[in-house]
Order: C-alpha cells, then structure tokens, then sequence
C-alpha cells in the first residue's frame, strides 16, 4: 500500500492495451516514435506481447496506470527531466503532432478517434486499486472470518446489526465511502452517546456501508450525526425515555433531489435508497460507536419501526409554504438537516 507514484521515465510515454480499436489502431505511429530521437516508453495493461511493433512494459498491477491518473487509453505524455509537461488522451492527430513535435504524424489515420476506458477505472477493479496503492488514513481494527463462517451471521452475533442484514464494510467499501466526503477520515465530528465516544468521519463511512448509503450520502449522514450527537438534541435522553421515540431527520436543499430522496408519495416508507439508508446509518452509528443498544441503555418500552430509520426530503418544489429549513435560517437553495425526537408517523 503506497502513494507514491512510479516515476516515468523521460521522453514520451504511451499507456495502451490490446483491448482497444484505437490503441491497435495507433500502433504504427508507436512504431514511428521508436524510430525517432526522443526515447519512447510503452506500457501495456493487458497483453504484455503488445504492441508488436515496439517493445513495451507490462503495467500488470496497474500501479502506473494508477498513480498517474490514466483515465483513457491509449494516453501520450511528456515527459521533461522528470515532470510532465503536457498529454493527450485517445487520438486526436493535431495533438499527437503538437506534442510530438512531428508534422505528418498519423496522416493516414483519421483525424480524431476516442479512446477506451482504461483499466485502473474499471468500476469492478477500482476499490482493490485504491486500497492497495493509497496510503489509508482508516486506522479501524479488521475482524477477518473464518472460512466456514457467514459473514452475514456473523456480524448478527457479533451484535453490528439493526436486526437487518447489513454490507461487510470492507477495506475497499470504507474507503469508497470516504470518496463522499472532503473530512479528513480522523476528523471528529461529534461525541457519541451514550458511551460518550470520539466519533470520527471513518467511523461514519463504516457505519454508512453497512447501512447500504452511496459515498454522495455521507455530507448528509454526518449533518444528521453532528445534529442528534448535539447537546440540545440529548440523544441520551432519547435512548434513555421509555417513550418510542428516535430521531426524524428532515433534509432540505438542491441536494436531496441531486442524491435521489423521496419527498413525495411513500416518503415515510420503503423504496427510496437515499430516504432508508441516511437515517439507518445514523441509527447504527449510534449503536456501533456510542453504545445505544435496545434493552441497554436504550429503554424504549415498545419502539416504532421509525427507530431503524426515519429520514426524508421535504417537497420544496411542489409545497405553496415556506420550507423548515427557511424558516429555520437557513438561506434558500443551501443544504441543510433537521432533528427532532419523534413517534413513528400517524394518519389523521
């Protein structure tokens, strides 16, 4: 696990792979700058015999491709005593010319061709690519299972769970998570009760993977945790009550419409991601961090189903009145969460 990037060599430096028309397609300018003065370097993410034409490395990790951000290929840079100075991704003649310092460069290829997605952003493969090659600022404890346990199971009897199942939060998961958030993963950004423990924004990530959150959603799940953990919420006190109460958080802004939340019909109920997922991740955050365990501290007499999770988006668009939000203070068109301490939602 490493953040420091492999260093290119100079000259020009070409990133292809078989895999791709337009890497094949360009394989004999590749062979006309082999040909020239200035050192070339090819490497190669799938086939290490390609291209034929001129010798290649083969990026097998995929650390090159990594750490130098290669979104497309083929990608030509050059590269000066050390330092990039410029590239051009896919083909684009005018750019590989001007780059190149050679006129006539591709002129029997067409003008432009896009390129392919590289490698290192295959969706399938990008976390295990971000967990090896960052230096993870996670410093949380990995609980690894035997092979003949359930993972699912085992994270139930180890009491991590709301009594659904939750997400393994993975090494990978977790810091797929932090991507949502611009916080430092060791940030603070509450004291969580009832056990009045530090809670940090890794902690929250890991909580909001195993609740089933997107990364968008952690400036929300944060908000909500720096509210309910705030002294004039007494999210102890709320545990505490025998009364069948737990938070309702209410979100307002652009954002909640950017993020998919359900302020409309079923908003209350099952369906929508966002609207279960934030308010589950709260909950288990409240659980696994700070120690708020039915039957323990928490003494609800009966509970509501709203204790696993009572999260929306209010209709800003479709409501004639002032939002809660504006009535609240807050400037109209910015984000913003509401907490209060309430009973599961009645018909009247």
């Amino acid at each position: 696990m490493s953040s420091v990037a492999p260093v290119l060599p100079n000259g020009f430096v070409v990133v292809v792979k078989r895999e791709c028309a337009t890497c094949q397609m360009v394989e004999p300018v590749l062979a006309t700058l082999a040909a020239g003065n200035v050192a070339l370097t090819v490497y190669t993410q799938d086939d290490p015999t390609f291209p034929s034409s001129v010798s290649s490395i083969h990026d097998a990790d995929l650390a090159v491709s990594w750490h130098h951000n290669i979104d497309t290929v083929p990608t030509l840079i050059k590269i000066e005593n050390g330092i990039e100075v410029e590239r051009t991704f896919g083909w684009l003649a005018t750019d590989w010319q001007r780059i190149t310092g050679i006129a006539d460069m591709g002129s029997d290829l067409p003008a432009m061709r896009p390129g392919c997605g590289s490698m290192s952003v295959d969706p399938d493969i990008v976390d295990k690519l971000r967990a090896k090659f960052t230096d993870s600022p996670v410093i949380a404890r990995t609980v690894e299972f035997s092979d003949a346990e359930d993972e699912f199971e085992a994270m139930y009897a180890r009491g991590w769970t709301d009594g659904f199942p939750v997400i393994p939060p993975t090494r990978e998961r977790v810091l797929r998570m932090l991507t949502g958030t611009t916080r430092h993963p060791q940030d603070v950004i509450a004291i969580a009760p009832p056990d009045l423990v530090e809670l940090t924004v890794e902690k929250v990530a890991i909580n909001a993977v195993m609740a089933g959150c997107l990364p968008e959603y952690m400036p929300w799940v944060i908000a909500a945790l720096e509210a309910v953990c705030n002294d004039q919420f007494n999210m102890h006190g709320v545990l505490a009550t025998t009364m069948p109460v737990g938070p309702v958080i209410i979100c307002n802004g652009p954002g909640t419409r950017a993020i998919g939340m359900n302020s409309g019909i079923n908003a209350f109920g099952q369906g929508n991601r966002a609207n279960n997922t934030i308010g589950r991740a709260v909950q288990l955050t409240i659980r696994n961090v700070g120690g708020g365990r039915p039957g323990e501290v928490d003494r609800a007499t009966h509970g509501n189903p709203g204790k696993i999770s009572f999260c929306f988006a209010e209709d800003e668009e479709g409501s004639p009145f002032t939002s809660l939000a504006t009535e609240r203070g807050v400037p109209l068109g910015q984000n913003a969460v509401t907490v209060f301490a309430g009973e599961g939602p009645r018909c009247v």
